[in-house]
């Protein structure tokens, strides 16, 4: 080996040996900041406000939220409404129809006593959204569905915006159950009260979506962009539907999400923007020093909800979400869903089938359908993994009073 060479493989031996774990400050503080999320709604609709407290990187726990805390509304005439703690640090309050000439701020004290405040803010009201409008025109990489909103304020006094949404779809299991088990015996399924084939799943916005007219003539925002959905996705399989609710924001709110969009979204390559202190409108009155996390705006919010379904789309198909063991090993790892019949050997057994569901709790196989004459016992069933055959594994069998 040649001289040369041979520095450099020490080099690299020495590099890669004495190589040590580096957990800087910031990612093993023990200190945890208040968090705030929510609006001042001032109108008929109710009030949320989310309280936790920030978590260091190296932390096993993702949410830490603040219980026992009371929250207020003050206003600038000596008046207070008092939030009612529900769940995991979510504080709510019934519509506070509030005086929209006078300003209104959040006080908030924790169970060991730390006191914060918002600035006071003037009541700042959403104007109506116009449309949620979509296309099938998906991205340049693939095809899929397109959600927007378009509005306009005609007083020119809103000229900063914040969306968010939830949405919600209607999702099938690959197979549809007609029997099941109870360890002992195999029983029809009550499709009514019973139904594990058809469920609703949820989900809100995951980034921050803002709007901003300040450099245009008019006060009007055309479909902007909420979200984009593959035409491959279970959302769009059978039926799917949007809520959309819209903020106004004042010109330091705007600044506060951007900069906190940019601090959570845009990080993670050289070409993106370096993070940046976020100043919000919460202080620590117990030490100033303190920092809080969050924006508390004042004013009402306008909503619209929309229903899209399938047949809608055009011939769009949705890609099977699971496959079971023993078909990836058969048909190769996008298999579907396989159904097996049960008993396998000669027929007349289908204490054998029962026996299998009695040995195999952990994992059983669900009936799916009888085998054999109608009007005469069944000879056996058709059966598949859990997975495939419940979808409350994944959603909810409780139709949700919005749907049509």
């Amino acid at each position: 080996m040649k001289k040369g060479a041979y520095l450099l493989f020490l080099i690299i031996v020495a590099i890669v040996c004495c190589r040590k774990p580096y957990n800087p400050p910031a990612i093993s503080a023990p200190n945890g900041y208040l968090v705030v999320e929510g609006v001042i709604n001032s109108g008929s609709d109710s009030t949320f406000i989310n309280l936790s407290h920030t978590v260091n990187v190296a932390s096993k726990v993702t949410v830490n939220p603040i219980l026992n805390a009371t929250v207020t509304v003050e206003g600038d005439q000596n008046t207070s409404y008092p939030l009612i703690e529900m769940s995991n640090g979510k504080y709510s309050c019934a519509g506070l129809n509030l005086d929209n000439s006078h300003r209104y701020r959040l006080r908030i004290k924790t169970a060991d006593n730390k006191q914060y405040l918002s600035d006071y803010m003037a009541v700042l009201n959403s104007p109506p959204i116009d449309s949620v409008s979509y296309d099938t025109q998906g991205t340049v990489f693939s095809p899929g569905l397109n959600v927007y909103v378009s509005s306009h304020d005609p007083n020119n006094s809103v000229v900063y915006y914040r969306w968010d949404y939830q949405e919600t779809w209607i999702f099938h299991a690959n197979f549809s159950s007609f029997f099941k088990s109870n360890g002992d015996t195999v029983l029809g399924r009550d499709l009514l009260n019973d139904n594990i084939t058809y469920c609703w799943r949820s989900d809100t916005a995951s980034t921050i979506l803002l709007g901003s007219t300040a450099k245009l003539s008019k006060d009007v925002v055309d479909k902007q962009p909420l979200i984009s959905i593959e035409s491959s996705s279970e959302k769009v399989g059978d039926e799917y539907s949007i809520l959309v609710r819209q903020y106004a924001l004042t010109a330091d709110a705007y600044t506060f999400y951007t900069n906190l969009k940019k601090n959570t979204e845009q990080l993670g390559s050289i070409f993106d923007a370096q993070p940046s202190q976020l100043i919000g409108n919460l202080h620590s009155v117990t030490n100033p020093s303190d920092l809080v996390i969050g924006y508390v705006s004042v004013g009402s919010t306008s909503s619209q909800r929309i229903f899209i379904t399938n047949k809608q789309l055009p011939g769009w198909h949705t890609v099977p979400l699971y496959s079971d063991s023993v078909c990836m090993l058969a048909f190769g790892p996008n298999a579907p869903c396989c159904y097996y019949v049960y008993p396998p050997g000669p027929p007349n057994q289908v204490d054998a089938y029962i026996n299998y569901l009695k040995n195999n709790d952990a994992d059983p196989l669900i009936p799916i359908n009888a085998i054999g004459i109608p009007g005469h016992p069944p000879i056996g069933y058709t059966a598949s993994e859990r997975k495939c055959v419940d979808c409350t594994l994944r959603g909810s069998n409780k139709k949700p009073a919005f749907w049509k």
